[in-house]
């Protein structure tokens, strides 16, 4: 049997809100997949939070109280979007940033409905993350209040085994999980 073969098998014995093993971030090679194929793939909220900009309940979502190192992927395509290290406490009840780990993987556009906010998506799945206002602290003033239903949260000592180990750098303290 095929490589490619076993990778179709594999992705049909996926349950909703699993994803096939993460292999890092290749923008030449990210295709999004079509509605019924993400329906398939993410959660009810996770679908609903990406594809349809809607948002999570504060301070009941997975990670407004993550204080582990590592990076937060997009749920959808793996694109880097935030680390760890520009996290702060809000006091919103969900994951805040002061700035996007990789710039060109995040874009904004305005949102009518949010009062001096700006909606924040991603720039290849063009996932609804969640809103930037100008209230955040230093450095950058601003705070990417975002969705954790739109993000996966890969620790640093996964990081390698993940495909992500470009970034294990910004954590020089952590050691990655053995292969």
């Amino acid at each position: 049997m095929t490589i490619a073969a076993l990778a179709f098998l594999f992705a049909l014995a996926l349950v909703p809100g699993d994803a096939p093993p993460a292999r890092g971030w290749d923008p030449a090679h990210f295709a999004k997949p079509s509605n019924a194929e993400l329906k398939k793939r993410l959660t009810e909220l996770q679908y609903y939070v990406t594809q349809n900009a809607g948002t999570e309940r504060a301070f009941s979502n997975e990670y407004w109280n993550e204080h582990r190192a590592g990076i937060y992927v997009d749920v959808v395509s793996g694109e880097p979007l935030f680390s760890s290290l520009d996290k702060f406490e809000s006091g919103t009840g969900w994951p805040s940033f002061t700035k996007p780990l990789a710039p060109e993987n995040v874009k904004q556009r305005a949102d009518p409905r949010m009062f001096g906010g700006q909606e924040v998506r991603s720039a290849h799945a063009d996932s609804h993350l969640g809103h930037v206002f100008d209230d955040g602290p230093r450095p950058t003033g601003l705070r990417y209040c975002m969705n954790s239903a739109a993000m996966r949260f890969i620790p640093v000592d996964r990081l390698e085994v993940e495909g992500y180990g470009q970034y294990l750098s910004l954590f020089p303290k952590a050691k990655p999980a053995a292969k």
